[in-house]
């Protein structure tokens, strides 16, 4: 009636938007190039060549940059606003 296209796929099915697969695809990336290049981390405990402690860092890093999907990052949609943080030394 409006010349609008109604679409199912954004409600039932969010996977298809590709915002979880591409979500998915950077994370890898982080992990592989970690492994690859054998890198350690350095955390409260002191350093590690462990991936899994890299886990939060990494999902911190991907709620908090841009997507050129949306324009925002996750956390802007999730909670309508940028992070702040306090750091502590």
């Amino acid at each position: 009636m409006l010349g609008t296209k109604l679409a199912f796929s954004q409600a039932y099915h969010p996977q298809t938007d590709g915002l979880a697969g591409r979500m998915i695809q950077n994370i890898g990336d982080i992990i592989r190039r970690f492994c690859a290049y054998g890198m350690e981390y350095k955390y409260h405990e002191g350093y590690t060549q462990d991936w899994v402690t890299l886990l939060p860092a990494i999902q911190l890093s991907n709620n908090t940059s841009q997507h050129s999907t949306t324009g925002h990052h996750p956390h802007w949609w999730k909670k309508g606003g940028t992070p702040y943080f306090l750091w502590i030394t």
